[in-house]
């Protein structure tokens, strides 16, 4: 009876042994499985999670305007004065809804190619007035054309024309004007084959963006998703070295397993640049765990502060002597217009920035850039791109129109907030194919390690008690 009793608790602590080895063994397979899968799925070809996505996305992309409605316009072109704005929004479009088109696959070279068609829907429900709604805001042809036309001779020639179209530095347009485009009066009394429409995104619905080409993943998990060429070219060409360097993704995906570690580079051809964001805290989204990365405010930074920034510093006077920051001159990819993009309000900028515009109020919460990455896979499962769009404005002695200012002004003209975010019935699929099977396996491996272990104590515990006690 004894030694039935002694063998009992033996093969009871083996059987602990066991399954805590086997708890202990199924840890690495497991992960090793894990890793396998993510892998496999990540891959842009037909079939996989990452490709389904990647062609059309199933979340709802919406962009979120807000007007600079300018409050005192005849004193700016008279006295000089500080801008005072007032923002006005959100008029919410719908957009990335149409698929990708033109998708090949080089197998050879493990690359895909494609083009995104672009396409905004008014979103009346989602917006706080309409598309016609009207507001006092920069005039953008008579802003541009001291800067497209420097030479004093034609700057005469265009100021005639600009006071017979009774044109001014300010104008009233409706929102849809400002954004689409309109046919500019001023613009279309130039002799010249110029465009003669103008707006901020003009022109914006039924073109496409890109085109693109990105590695597919399938030799090199960790180029998955990451920029080839754009537009062809491998580099932007706008700008010398460092600047003119396409690194990173889309920002739809990421190589995967990312850690908190890593800094996230990403391609966003409205700034015409690459940057990158870097970790900021863990988020619990629809019950998928994921990491957000935030646009760092040395993005914006002055060559002083951020010696990479160097070569977006393109002239000496408006950035005072590269000393200004939170303000990036793209004109060079604008065809040499003035603009200047900055996050919303100004954040992260110099004072000397926003020092001649009033009714500005930079927030962290409302005005910055994130994105939340599921950590294992690296898909974006939300974002909120915020970027600001600015003109700048200088004083021309040929122009009547501008003639009056004593000073440069870097004018906001709006702020857009573009963002995205994984759907219900996504989530939810994300949670069953990829999340749900990750907890599932790990909880496997921790029961069994953790039953095992308390076996073989408790069997171990049971078996000395006995010996002493037989001893006794």
């Amino acid at each position: 009876m004894g030694c039935d009793r002694n063998c009992g608790l033996i093969a009871g602590a083996v059987i602990g042994a066991v399954l805590a080895v086997f708890g202990g063994i199924l840890m690495p397979v497991g992960d090793l499985l894990i890793e396998r899968t993510i892998k496999k799925e990540v891959v842009l070809e037909e079939g996989t999670i990452a490709y389904q996505n990647w062609v059309k996305t199933g979340t709802e992309v919406y962009r979120q305007f807000w007007i600079y409605d300018v409050q005192n316009p005849q004193e700016v072109i008279t006295n000089s004065s500080k801008i005072k704005v007032k923002q006005r929004g959100p008029y919410t479009y719908r957009v990335r809804y149409l698929a990708k088109e033109n998708i090949t696959h080089d197998t050879e070279n493990h690359t895909v190619s494609f083009v995104q068609p672009n396409g905004a829907i008014f979103e009346p429900s989602l917006s706080v007035g309409t598309e016609n709604d009207t507001w006092t805001v920069l005039n953008l042809a008579v802003a541009a054309a001291p800067h497209l036309y420097p030479n004093a001779f034609v700057q005469v020639l265009l100021n005639s024309m600009i006071k017979k179209s009774k044109s001014a530095m300010f104008q009233k347009r409706t929102v849809k004007e400002l954004l689409w485009g309109y046919k500019d009066p001023f613009l279309s009394l130039v002799p010249y084959p110029i465009t003669k429409t103008v707006g901020v995104f003009f022109p914006y619905n039924n073109t496409a963006d890109g085109v693109y080409k990105v590695f597919s993943g399938k030799d090199n998990i960790n180029q998955v998703a990451i920029i080839d060429t754009y537009k062809g070219q491998k580099n932007l060409s706008y700008w010398p070295s460092y600047c003119d360097m396409i690194n990173g993704t889309d920002a739809a995906s990421f190589p995967p397993f990312v850690e908190k570690t890593r800094v996230l580079r990403f391609f966003s051809s409205d700034i015409c640049r690459s940057i990158y964001a870097v970790f900021g805290a863990e988020i619990n989204l629809k019950g998928i765990p994921v990491y957000r990365f935030v646009l760092p405010s040395m993005a914006f930074a002055s060559p002083l502060q951020n010696p990479d920034n160097h070569c977006f510093c393109t002239e000496k006077v408006v950035s005072k002597n590269c000393t200004s920051y939170g303000v990036l001159d793209i004109g060079k990819c604008k065809e040499g217009k003035p603009v200047y993009i900055s996050l919303p309000h100004f954040l992260h900028a110099s004072p000397d920035i926003a020092e001649p515009i009033e009714g500005l109020n930079p927030n962290e919460d409302e005005h910055s850039t994130y994105l939340d990455v599921e950590p294992i896979t690296g898909f974006t499962l939300r974002f909120a791109k915020r970027l600001q769009i600015n003109i700048l404005v200088k004083p021309a002695k040929k122009i009547e129109a501008l003639k009056g200012l004593k000073q440069n002004y870097i004018v906001p003209v709006l702020w857009l907030n573009e963002t995205g975010t994984i759907g219900d019935e996504k989530a939810e699929m994300f949670r069953q194919r990829v999340t749900g099977k990750i907890n599932l396996l790990g909880l496997v491996e921790i029961i069994l390690l953790s039953v095992g272990v308390v076996m073989f104590v408790t069997f171990i515990i049971s078996y000395c008690a006995c010996r002493s006690k037989k001893v006794k």
